[in-house]
């Protein structure tokens, strides 16, 4: 396994997310951030949903962002959770992940104060 530097702004972008994030029955936040290939950049947090699991993961929200926006390659997406513990994606939000991504796609998963 290499060592991959962390790139500070996503990595403050996706801690900027947390307060954004609707936590009513789990308070356990999670937000994301995408770098595109074009260099955009997009955000999203968790909102959960009383009707479970019909909430949206941070993941896919930053990819709904990103389309929304206009991109379609992600280059970097940050996720990051609550804690110190790190955080993964669903499998769901790693096939949305894939369907947006290159080889060179790097996936950082990060607790609050760290990545991996």
């Amino acid at each position: 396994m290499s060592v991959v530097k962390q790139d500070e702004t996503l990595f403050q972008l996706a801690k900027e997310a947390m307060s954004k994030a609707y936590v009513p029955y789990s308070d356990f936040t999670v937000r994301a951030a995408i770098r595109t290939a074009s260099g955009n950049l997009y955000k999203g947090c968790n909102v959960e949903n009383a009707a479970y699991p019909e909430g949206v993961c941070a993941e896919g929200g930053a990819i709904s962002a990103m389309v929304l926006g206009g991109d379609t390659q992600i280059k970097d997406i940050y996720v990051i959770g609550k804690g110190d513990q790190l955080v993964t994606p669903c499998g769901g939000c790693r096939q949305k992940i894939r369907e947006f991504s290159s080889t060179d796609t790097m996936i950082h998963i990060c607790a609050f104060r760290r990545c991996a």
